[in-house]
Parts: C-alpha cells; structure tokens; sequence
C-alpha cells in the first residue's frame, strides 16, 4: 500500500468512555451543524459537530454535547430519525439496540421532556437498526434470528411485518426516496431488495464469498451496492449483474463494516475486524487501485460519514476520530 495514504486523524473529540457505535446523522439538521450521537456501556451521547470546512472561525472541530441519556445496558447500533432537527422547536429521536435484543426509542425536547421506550420482538442479537428516511414513522431491524422486521412504532411499540431469512440478518438499509423498498444482507452472502408494499423479495444480489460481514446501499446512487466479505470489499451495480462488478483485497485480517460516503457516490470506507492493538481504517475511491487514506485507531469500532462533507468517522478509547479526504 501507497505510504502516503497512511495519516492519522485529521480530528479529534475526546469522549468520556470507549465508544461502541457512532451516527452522523444523514438528515439536515436544519442548522449549519450536523447532528451525531455516540453510544458505549449504558450511556448515548448526542451533539452537534461543526467543522472549518463549514465555518471559517471554527478551529478544526467543535464538538458541543446536547444530551446524554444513561440506560442500564451495552449500546451496539443506532439510528437517527428523521424528525430529528434543531429548528422550530428542538427534537431528538434514536433508535439504539443492545445485547439484551430489545430496541430503545430514546426521545427528547433538549429541555425537560424525554424518554425512552423499549420493544422487544427479536429472539436474538439485533446487528442493525434504521428509520424511514421520510417521515421515521417506522424502523427495521436485522438480528442473528433469521428475521428481519419493519416495526411501525407507536405507544406499544407494533410489528407490522417481518421477512424471514435463511441466515442471520447483518444489514439493513432503507431507500432515500422510494420509501417502499428495502435492502437486507444476510450472512451467507445473498442481499435482497424488499418491495414493502407487496411484503416480498424483488431482486436479489449474490457475494459468492460467506461470510458476509457488511453491506451498504450507495445512497448518492442507489444502484451502487457494497459489502465486506473475507478481507475483501465487493461493489455491485444492481442494473448489470447479480453478481459483484468489483472485488479487491483490503484488510490483512477480515473487514468488518463498510460504509459509502453520503458527498460522493465513489468513495467507501470499510474497517477491520478490533485486532490485539489496533483496528484498520480505509477509505477507498472506486477510481483508484489503493485505497487513499489509510488510518488506524485503538479498538476502533462504528463507522459513519458526515452528510455533506468526505468526512467519516469511528469511534475508540474515550475518543472519536475524524478522517476528511480529498474529493
């Protein structure tokens, strides 16, 4: 690999714990900031970053911290709501899940209103959690379980359909603008797409590799598809081939998550399975045989890009880690 792709972390925000997970979140906040929460052992942090490529009297990046709420249980995934925003009258709203496979619903007003609100439905670990981009009136969720489900939330936390799998759910996306459709990865190396409406498959995708670690919807270009298998990173085109247009090697031991930047449709990040010291971080450009940043972080764990900036992040010990990449 090219030495000068290795850089350590353009920025740095100091937490009080190890970090399990971090979220931008992928909707405008509604301010010049960006939304990003971060969980560890019973605690979720949420706040505000705001970076100097987005305000020139901002040194690097400020990081300003809105709420904190403290569970009794290990923070493993999490999503953000659409209704989230900080103009008009403030709301958060999460969904978190846990090794005790329950989803959390954690809401706030930022002042004196706030709750959390547990469902329950999977009979095994929850690997991902996300909203309905539109109008975050439901969330799906993928476990070890072999389901897969759509939970429309209200007061008593509802199922409204569930997908059965043939092996454990390991991702799960939703489509930007055709809210009907869903993507879910299964373990074994087959993706499908959902028609939510008709309640059944309409186009599946095949690793040919297992186990399938991750896998991300492009959704600066929602016919780009990518996933993590073995050490290798795969990218499929749903319009040509059921099978991957490319497959490259990229970690020395097995990747583990991959995500797409939200700024540009050819840029990915993937990470390395926690190794004895340190966890690897790449960020790749489709256009380019290596990858163009190289990092690495203590235990690392999460991974998440900025909305509108080729910025992503993941957390560590007691700190979260910024890397900006040149477009």
């Amino acid at each position: 690999m090219q030495e000068d792709s290795r850089r350590s972390a353009t920025y740095t925000v100091a937490c009080e714990d190890y970090v399990h997970v971090v979220e931008f979140s992928p909707f405008d906040s509604g301010t010049n900031a960006s939304l990003l929460a971060y969980g560890g052992n019973q605690y979720v942090v949420v706040g505000t970053c705001l970076f100097q490529e987005e305000d020139a009297e901002v040194e690097g990046v400020e990081f300003t911290v809105l709420r904190a709420f403290h569970l009794d249980v290990r923070i493993d995934s999490l999503a953000w709501s659409p209704e989230s925003r900080l103009d008009r009258l403030p709301t958060v709203r999460l969904c978190t899940a846990s090794p005790d496979r329950k989803l959390r619903l954690l809401s706030s007003d930022l002042k004196d209103r706030h709750e959390i609100k547990e469902m329950e439905g999977h009979s095994s670990y929850i690997n991902q959690v996300v909203f309905e981009p539109t109008e975050g009136k439901q969330i799906a969720s993928v476990s070890d379980d072999h389901t897969c489900r759509s939970v429309v939330w209200d007061l008593e936390g509802n199922e409204t359909m569930s997908f059965s799998l043939r092996s454990p759910g390991v991702s799960v996306c939703w489509h930007p603008e055709e809210v009907y459709k869903l993507m879910v990865a299964e373990k074994k190396g087959t993706i499908r797409f959902y028609d939510l409406v008709a309640q059944q498959a309409i186009l599946s995708l095949d690793c040919g590799h297992s186990p399938l670690m991750s896998a991300d919807w492009c959704l600066a270009n929602t016919i780009k598809v990518g996933g993590v298998a073995g050490s290798d990173w795969l990218v499929w085109d749903i319009t040509r081939s059921s099978y991957p247009q490319e497959r490259r090697p990229a970690h020395m031991d097995k990747a583990r998550l991959i995500r797409w930047s939200r700024a540009n449709e050819n840029l990915f990040a993937t990470t390395g399975c926690p190794g004895k010291f340190s966890s690897q971080l790449l960020i790749h450009h489709l256009g380019q045989p290596q990858p163009v940043v190289i990092g690495s972080a203590t235990v690392g764990a999460g991974l998440s890009w900025h909305r509108t900036l080729p910025l992503c992040v993941i957390g560590s010990d007691r700190k979260l880690l910024f890397w900006m990449t040149e477009m």
